[in-house]
């Protein structure tokens, strides 16, 4: 990095750290990015210093005006005019503007704490509009008047609330509630909510921004659950939107640093619940919502879409989703081994599925943190059978059928998910017994096919 800003003011230009990095900074918080910022330096003289130092860079970014260095975690900016010409907030023209001052380029960034600036051969820090004093605070603030220009920001504010403990300043709060949600593509809306829940300490503090800035409407399945009371017995809390809150302030407090793990199940805390609103019902005096688990998955399905299109995460959710509560009713009913086998089938990550039941059972206070037992006896279970991160595998394949004589067709599946059924049941154990089962099934269809009266055809 600071060989990038020796040569860019050799060549009569400066470069700034800016951004994350600094509020991190000042912060004390680890960091492992970079995002500079160059001013006084033309796009094509930037290109053949960073050429010049050996560097290899990709553009991106609106009108090609951020350089990514390959191999190297540092993103290279420079300061961007943009002019608006229609009603869309896509709607503007972007011209890279190297002259631009520095308090000028701070006024286009999104919060006064993301505006701060370093200058690294100077060792000074520029703050034109008071960011450190917002982070002294805990304060969340626009930059300017230019905030509504992009609307992904409101999201960014739901999860810089989340994961430094802010309060929205009013004024911010006014900003965000007249800016229209309508045009954001998936792929941004994606990375925000991946970060707050990756990143964020209070979860549930993003969640109440989203609501007080009006942008919960964008999200009709959470919205729903604002006002849907539970039983106070079980949920003292109060309404599933709080409940909710509070289950993902609890997964927070035990991730486990796997990006990929922690995505599933917190996403899964977020839609645990969203079948709720569609079955709570007074019955014989109680509030319930029998069945809440299943009628989760459409909600569920719904709610994903805005945020993603990777179909698989969606599935791996949706199974979270189904079955969350099976933890506790396989405990309390002393199920066997064949019960856990098929959740195992079912949910194909019992692990997964524990960490969603214990934020679900950690996140109802004033009650006291639960110990959880029937998550501990599952996952004891669920190791002792193997199956306690994958699903049981097939012990009888195909293969093993056409190697018997069987042509390939519709009765083999049949027969190999037949033998899995059995295999989930406790019926056999290992290969050698899977096939042994398989022989004497196809020797029962043998003898169905040549009994008599026999129509020829056996018995699937």
């Amino acid at each position: 990095m600071l060989q990038i800003c020796r040569a860019a003011a050799e060549r009569g230009g400066c470069v700034r750290v800016v951004g994350g990095s600094v509020r991190d900074a000042i912060l004390d918080r680890p960091f492992t990015e970079f995002d500079l910022e160059a001013f006084r330096v033309r796009p094509k003289k930037l290109d053949r210093m960073l050429e010049d130092l050996g560097l290899r860079v990709d553009r991106v970014g609106r009108a090609f005006s951020v350089v990514k260095l390959r191999g190297v975690p540092v993103d290279i900016a420079l300061p961007r005019r943009e002019v608006s010409v229609g009603a869309g907030h896509r709607d503007f023209l972007v011209d890279a503007d190297p002259d631009m001052t520095v308090e000028e380029a701070a006024g286009r960034r999104d919060y006064t704490i993301n505006a701060i600036s370093y200058d690294p051969l100077a060792g000074r820090v520029d703050d034109p509009l008071g960011g450190r004093a917002d982070l002294d605070r805990r304060r969340l603030r626009h930059a300017s008047h230019r905030f509504p220009e992009d609307p992904l920001r409101v999201l960014r504010g739901m999860q810089l609330v989340a994961r430094f403990g802010l309060e929205p300043d009013p004024g911010t709060v006014r900003l965000c509630s007249g800016i229209d949600w309508r045009e954001l593509s998936v792929e941004r809306v994606f990375e925000e909510w991946r970060k707050l829940l990756l990143r964020g300490i209070e979860i549930g503090r993003g969640l109440r921004f989203l609501q007080v800035s009006g942008w919960l409407q964008a999200y009709p399945e959470l919205q729903a659950t604002v006002g849907c009371e539970q039983d106070p017995e079980w949920h003292p809390e109060g309404d599933v939107w709080t409940h909710t809150a509070h289950v993902l302030d609890a997964f927070a407090t035990e991730r486990l640093g796997d990006d990929e793990e922690d995505l599933v199940v917190g996403l899964a805390c977020v839609c645990h619940d969203l079948g709720k609103p569609a079955t709570t019902r007074f019955v014989d005096g109680r509030l319930r919502s029998r069945g809440h688990e299943a009628a989760g998955e459409a909600p569920t399905r719904s709610f994903l879409a805005r945020l993603t299109n990777r179909r698989g995460l969606v599935d791996d959710v949706v199974r979270l989703v189904v079955d969350h509560l099976k933890p506790r009713q396989l405990y309390q009913g002393g199920a066997g081994d064949a019960a856990v086998r098929r959740l195992a089938h079912r949910v194909k990550r019992i692990d997964r599925l524990v960490r969603v039941a214990r934020a679900d059972a950690r996140g109802r206070p004033p009650l006291p943190p639960a110990d959880c037992e029937d998550c501990d006896w599952l996952l004891g279970r669920a190791e002792a059978l193997r199956v306690r991160d994958q699903a049981p595998a097939r012990l009888v394949l195909g293969r093993d059928l056409i190697a018997r004589g069987l042509a390939p067709g519709p009765e083999i599946g049949v027969l190999v998910d037949r033998c899995y059924q059995a295999q989930l049941d406790g019926a056999f154990e290992g290969r050698t017994a899977g096939l042994r089962f398989l022989d004497s099934l196809l020797r029962r269809r043998a003898a169905t096919e040549t009994a008599p009266g026999s129509s020829g055809r056996a018995e699937p």
